[in-house]
């Protein structure tokens, strides 16, 4: 059987998004991408142009993937439902390269201030709950940041109960 004549950029992106998770930028190549996504080089060369654009295109897929996850998120009722909920995407992990990209940056800033502003909301708003659900958003983030480094004895449920009483 031969090589399907075209790929899907979704499927593409999710070849790209795997490399980053496992290596890094570094991992990211025409050839790399080629090899797990049957898609010759040069025709991902004439797709994204370049090394960097390929990486920004599925980095932006990402994040679109982020922000519907965001959409559906927003209907728990519960902080650290609303959290666990985000936790289950795969991209949530991609977020540290993207800080690299300008365009991204600002993309990233703004899903922390839309997902701030929904843990605000739902701990009681005020100055006294977006403080906690910016401390909540830090705190969830360094679990992800260190889960995978066998930091699990961290609870975002008991985390968010402190929170709560310390408001």
């Amino acid at each position: 059987m031969g090589r399907p004549r075209t790929i899907p950029d979704a499927d593409i992106h999710a070849a790209i998004c795997t490399l980053l998770a496992q290596g890094g930028d570094k991992a990211v190549s025409f050839s790399s991408v080629a090899r797990v996504s049957r898609l010759a080089a040069p025709t991902l060369v004439q797709r994204y142009q370049s090394r960097e654009g390929m990486i920004r295109a599925a980095l932006t897929a990402a994040w679109d993937g982020l922000e519907q996850a965001l959409d559906a998120a927003e209907m728990e009722q519960k902080p650290a439902a609303l959290l666990k909920q985000l936790s289950e995407i795969d991209s949530v992990s991609l977020m540290p390269a993207t800080l690299r990209d300008a365009g991204l940056r600002e993309r990233a800033a703004g899903w922390r201030a839309r997902v701030e502003a929904a843990l605000a909301l739902r701990l009681g708003g005020g100055t006294k709950g977006r403080e906690a659900a910016s401390l909540m958003f830090s705190a969830w983030q360094g679990q992800m940041l260190w889960q995978d480094a066998g930091g699990r004895g961290f609870k975002l449920k008991e985390a968010a109960k402190r929170v709560q009483r310390a408001i």
